[in-house]
């Protein structure tokens, strides 16, 4: 039995904690900006359903693929901050919370249900904090840098619960949690942060932004 999880693979107290803490956070993270939210016409929605496409399209281009779920892909979670770019981040977080939802059908790596929400809606679903930062000058690496934070906050919260067992002996659930989820997410983060700076592409993502808002 772990700090956080019993023998039987449910939740210890602590687990449960965790888990709530999570939880709360994401909750609260909705309740900010639910009374500023834009609604969501049908230029958002089509440009949304894209981005999505893209998404799902470009996680199934896996350079690295871990063990226990996690892989880096072709650039997938742009397209999800691009969302929250556009749109700002009800849009972005509502993108995120179906594109997890998606991943979850597509390629799934279920332990429990508490580690099924962690990892799929809420994880992807704070890649949608990049809204926050939509019209900030530089907005968009800002932005795709909170995200990503966001998303490495929940990885880090689920591999430290529900997947500390497999820390090698001597090493702690939140060093080797951190160290796996950070290996591929911040090595795709890094590859794209690169790739949206270049100024042809950074202002391609521009002029692309002027066309989702008309």
């Amino acid at each position: 039995m772990s700090f956080f999880v019993t023998s039987e693979g449910g939740l210890t107290a602590a687990g449960y904690t965790a888990f709530g803490i999570a939880a709360f956070i994401f909750i609260v993270l909705i309740s900010v900006f639910a009374s500023r939210k834009r609604v969501f016409d049908t230029r958002c929605l089509a440009f949304s359903a894209v981005a999505i496409a893209l998404a799902m399209v470009a996680s199934m281009i896996k350079i690295i693929d871990m063990p226990t779920g996690g892989s880096v892909t072709l650039l997938s979670m742009l397209f999800i901050v691009l969302i929250g770019y556009w749109y700002g981040p009800a849009a972005g977080i509502t993108a995120g919370v179906a594109y997890g939802l998606l991943q979850l059908l597509i390629d799934p790596y279920i332990i429990s249900f508490p580690q099924l929400l962690l990892d799929y809606p809420i994880s992807f679903g704070a890649l949608g904090i990049s809204g926050f930062f939509s019209n900030r000058k530089h907005g968009l690496p800002i932005g795709y840098v909170a995200g990503i934070l966001g998303r490495t906050f929940f990885a880090v919260i689920s591999g430290i619960v529900f997947f500390g067992s497999y820390a090698p002996e001597g090493t702690s659930a939140f060093v080797y949690s951190l160290s796996y989820n950070g290996l591929y997410i911040f090595t795709e983060a890094i590859i794209t942060l690169i790739v949206i700076m270049i100024p042809p592409v950074a202002k391609a993502l521009a002029t692309v932004k002027k066309m989702a808002n008309g």
